[in-house]
């Protein structure tokens, strides 16, 4: 598929495509007019680094993980070593930090909406 289509089906700008094949997260193939041609596993692949962008993962270490997962359901391929989960258990435990640290944000945002709320109806 061309990268137009790549980044209707994904929600994903070209330019950013662009910068996935720069940064070697995705690849294409070039048709004989030196268009890009995807593989129809190129959707569940974009899909995947958008998640491990959303978690605040660079692209550097997405560029170290993805050979080491399968691109449909995020699964471990064969070649996933233990260096790779001991790498992925920190990176898990920063996420975990992360979620914490939002939920207590978010509590005290909750406790100021109440209060205010409280003192409007007063």
């Amino acid at each position: 598929m061309r990268i137009g289509e790549l980044a209707r089906r994904t929600g994903v700008s070209e330019r950013s495509l662009r910068y996935y094949e720069q940064r070697g997260l995705l690849a294409s193939t070039r048709t004989p007019g030196g268009h890009r041609d995807y593989p129809e596993r190129a959707v569940d692949r974009v899909i995947r680094i958008q998640e491990m962008f959303a978690a605040g993962l660079s692209s550097a270490k997405i560029a170290r993980l993805l050979p080491c997962m399968r691109d449909a359901d995020g699964g471990p391929s064969e070649i996933a070593t233990p260096r790779l989960a001991t790498e992925l258990a920190s990176e898990r435990d920063r996420i975990d930090r992360m979620i914490t640290e939002l939920v207590n944000s978010r509590d005290v945002l909750d406790q100021v909406i109440d209060a205010a709320a409280r003192h409007h109806d007063h």
